[in-house]
């Protein structure tokens, strides 16, 4: 078993996602945009990191994160 768990790896994309949205619309400089190139560095790190240690392909650990992310299965309310 790995430290880094698949929760971990959703909440590392929504903060690259989020890192991304806040640029978006700004002129490139690479101070402006340096928190989104960090948390997706972060991000593409922690993927290797627990694809290799569950012995799971590193592209198919990726695509799984980023569907989980851009994707989200809706949950009923219990109310």
């Amino acid at each position: 078993m790995t430290a880094i768990s698949f929760d971990d790896l959703i909440k590392l994309e929504r903060a690259a996602v989020e890192a991304n949205d806040a640029v978006k619309g700004v002129p490139y400089s690479a101070e402006a945009w340096k928190s989104w190139f960090d948390a997706s560095a972060e991000f593409q790190m922690a993927v290797t990191a627990y694809a290799k240690a569950e012995g799971k392909d590193r592209v198919s650990v990726e695509m799984d994160v980023k569907k989980a992310v851009r994707h989200p299965v809706p949950t009923e309310d219990a109310a």
